[in-house]
């Protein structure tokens, strides 16, 4: 019997590539992403004293506190957002809401099953030492990512390539959208993983396209 890669389950990234996009309004979205900026930064001191918290009660108890586990998702799903309205994505110019919440008519969308149990185990590794290889994809994909926080690396490159091309045809080149979001994608996923959300191990694949791929199917030879 032979099995096809299975959707990454715990994990899902999606985004709408929407049109019309302005041609010119991504030379300023840096500058009206500021309050986010500074929102996030916050969100980021509490993220990670979370985890920390987060990380005792996995290895106590085998459970990750549901308020918790709700908080952090959605730092994810605002970084998300962010993200996409900007250089990580620049995929809309629907300005992203100040939400914590799963905001489902955004365009950029994000959510992470609840585990009902975590290995006490893999709490004390999976962080550091089991997701080095991804951390070394991560450093050329975006630029030395943490925590689902990125802005430069390939990704950054080939969204600016893509704004470039959306600024003399005033269209966005699916292709490159596809390959981008696919990057985040991977960015997501081990950022969920190393923030000890689930102890599915991020795969070496890379999913393009905005949507999540479909279940694959289990064929017997």
């Amino acid at each position: 019997m032979s099995t096809a890669p299975a959707s990454y389950a715990p994990v899902r990234v999606e985004a709408v590539l929407e049109a019309p996009l302005s041609r010119w309004l991504w030379l300023v979205k840096w500058l009206m992403l500021i309050p986010h900026y500074v929102v996030l930064f916050f969100l980021y001191i509490a993220f990670t004293l979370v985890s920390i918290v987060a990380f005792f009660a996995i290895l106590f108890t085998e459970r990750y506190p549901r308020g918790l586990f709700d908080f952090n998702v959605g730092v994810l799903r605002w970084t998300w957002r962010v993200s996409y309205y900007g250089y990580a994505g620049l995929g809309t110019d629907r300005y992203p809401p100040f939400s914590l919440g799963p905001e489902p008519d955004y365009p950029a969308r994000l959510d992470i099953a609840y585990p009902e149990r975590l290995s006490r185990g893999l709490v004390l590794v999976k962080w550091w030492l089991l997701a080095i290889p991804h951390y070394i994809v991560i450093a050329f994909l975006a630029g030395g990512a943490s925590a689902g926080w990125w802005g430069g690396g390939l990704i950054a490159v080939l969204t600016v390539i893509a704004a470039v091309v959306l600024a003399f045809t005033e269209k966005y080149p699916k292709d490159i959208f596809d390959l981008v979001v696919g990057f985040d994608r991977w960015v997501i996923r081990v950022a969920a993983y190393t923030s000890l959300m689930t102890d599915e191990y991020p795969p070496f694949r890379l999913d393009m396209g905005g949507s999540e791929p479909a279940p694959a199917s289990v064929s017997g030879l």
